[in-house]
């Protein structure tokens, strides 16, 4: 993995995308691009399979008086290093197998549909920049403010997202995480449905590797 240090992200790879520039993204699926689904997984538990650990996100940056256990700091560094788009099997083994992300146009129910959203985040932008983080709460959801430049791929559209990230935790692991565009979701029935719809669409079209080996030739 290549070091963090200008936290911008540059991709190449080609897999498919999900969040977070709604209509943009979604333009982008439905050009009819897809990659190889991929086939079904056994046991990938094993750190054989899931590769080494790696967090390139090392400076966890906290508001006055916030104090992070160790490992909160390995989970908020995880999430950020996501948010960045730089998954891995190893990363997103820190997240329990029902666990759910939910922003704005996504709502990923289950291993299946989470890691397929991160890992859609290489195809969708050629540019991911973290412009700002700062936890807010160690609590049960930890809270964080994140600024974060995107930069489609393709188009050259550039958008930036005010993020208010809520992270929730069971057994020490994560089950759900909500990104708040400028401290909101949707709460339409409407948008719910398209939400519903991009959580089963995504899967089908992004091919999540299979073992360590495979991640580190996307990169990761």
């Amino acid at each position: 993995m290549r070091p963090f240090a200008p936290q911008l992200a540059r991709f190449t790879n080609r897999t498919t995308a999900s969040s977070p520039i709604a209509q943009t993204a979604a333009g982008y699926f439905s050009s009819g691009y897809q990659s190889s689904p991929s086939p079904p997984r056994q046991n990938r538990m094993a750190s054989t399979e899931t590769g080494e650990l790696k967090l390139e996100t090392t400076d966890v940056k906290t508001a006055p008086g916030v104090d992070l256990s160790s490992e909160q700091r390995t989970l908020v560094a995880s999430v950020l290093d996501l948010f960045a788009g730089r998954p891995s099997l190893a990363k997103l083994q820190l997240w329990k197998d029902d666990g759910e992300f939910s922003d704005p146009i996504t709502m990923a129910k289950g291993r299946k549909q989470y890691e397929a959203q991160w890992y859609g985040l290489q195809t969708a932008f050629s540019e991911i920049e973290r412009k700002s983080h700062n936890v807010t709460s160690a609590g049960n959801p930890i809270s964080m403010d994140l600024t974060t430049r995107y930069k489609v791929k393709g188009v050259g559209k550039e958008t930036t997202i005010n993020s208010k990230i809520n992270i929730f935790t069971d057994g020490g692991k994560i089950q759900r995480v909500e990104d708040k565009w400028d401290g909101k979701l949707p709460d339409s029935s409407i948008t719910n449905a398209f939400r519903r719809l991009n959580a089963v669409s995504v899967p089908k079209m992004v091919g999540v590797p299979n073992n360590a080996e495979e991640d580190a030739k996307r990169g990761n």
